[in-house]
């Protein structure tokens, strides 16, 4: 098969376009026809720079979040057949920590991830265990499902899981056009809250309305703070959805807070070192939670919702796998609104 090889860290230029050996399902996982898989800010471009907090053993195959047709199930595998369209949960439990024999297979401190321990799908075929394939409706398509499995669990997590979103509250969701943030304001309006966006140039901010938001920020041309005030008769927002966790943004969007007002955060490709405002934190009774990972459950709800339309994938592009050296310096260049996704099945 072709796939995309690291052999060393690096800029864009270190992916390769090789050859490797087809790899076969072992039991209990089954073998998948990649059609999609999204380039990740983070766990694709951080990691392959080498800058990813986490050691990863060379050489090594990206990507996260593969969608495909299943090629061949291994053995004990009852749950799927040949021919069925899957995206893969990026995040493979252990199922042998206290968390995971919980229930709360999200929280596992053990969890093996597609793309960062184990090679990922940015190939034309991958292996991986069952139990973390899902499947997908006939209306969704691959490259919409790579996107929905994606951001949108954490999104559910974020504003139902920790935040507790409730109808009528007021959202204000940071980098609202970035794949994460796209997903945040699509929830937050299906909860029913009222959606400010947050972004870094006008013409992102009138991206976030077409997709739901119901008011904007430009936060790199004016006062974040400032204007979440006076759109909400100045009271703040009762939550903050973050992941950028820029130190130049941090305290602005923290200081849009409404008393008692919770922020939750998921994600630190602006730097992740902030300062905090202690006293505000605790004169106005704030609350900050952080998250990582999702469980299946908000998985169903992502695609459940997706089938009824209430939330859409939001694309930019998609590029043949072989120019995943170019879609790398697209995605850190931050040229684009909305995910680019790969298709080995292209010329």
């Amino acid at each position: 098969m072709k796939a995309i090889v690291l052999k060393k860290f690096g800029g864009p230029e270190v992916l390769r376009w090789e050859d490797l050996p087809a790899p076969k399902p072992a039991t209990g996982e089954i073998l998948i026809k990649v059609h999609s898989v999204s380039v990740n800010r983070t766990l694709d471009c951080v990691l392959r720079a080498g800058k990813y907090p986490v050691k990863i053993e060379l050489p090594h195959v990206l990507g996260a979040d593969p969608a495909g047709e299943i090629a061949e199930v291994g053995d004990s595998v009852t749950k799927f057949k040949s021919g069925d369209r899957v995206a893969v949960i990026s995040a493979t439990p252990c199922q042998q920590c206290a968390q995971c024999l919980k229930g709360e297979d999200f929280n596992c401190v053990d969890s093996k991830r597609i793309g960062v321990d184990r090679w990922g799908g940015c190939a034309e075929l991958i292996a991986v265990p069952a139990r973390y394939a899902v499947r997908l409706p006939d209306e969704i398509s691959f490259a919409k499902g790579t996107v929905i499995t994606r951001h949108f669990p954490m999104a559910f997590n974020l504003l139902i899981g920790k935040a507790d979103v409730r109808p009528g509250e007021r959202v204000l969701v940071m980098g609202a056009t970035g794949a994460l943030g796209s997903s945040c304001v699509q929830v937050a309006k299906m909860l029913g809250a009222t959606v400010i966006a947050g972004a870094g140039t006008d013409e992102r901010v009138e991206l976030a309305k077409s997709y739901g938001a119901d008011f904007g920020v430009n936060y790199r041309a004016h006062d974040l703070a400032k204007e979440v005030m006076r759109l909400t008769e100045n009271q703040g927002v009762d939550i903050v959805c973050e992941n950028i966790s820029d130190p130049t943004l941090w305290p602005a969007a923290f200081a849009s807070l409404a008393m008692n007002g919770r922020l939750v955060t998921a994600g630190a490709h602006g730097g992740g070192m902030v300062t905090l405002d202690a006293k505000r934190l605790y004169m106005r009774r704030l609350r900050i939670i952080g998250a990582a990972g999702t469980s299946l459950t908000d998985v169903d709800k992502a695609l459940d919702a997706a089938r009824q339309g209430k939330i859409h994938a939001i694309i930019s592009c998609t590029m043949p796998l072989c120019d995943a050296a170019e879609a790398h310096r697209i995605v850190e260049q931050n040229q684009l609104a909305g995910k680019l996704i790969l298709d080995p099945t292209q010329d």
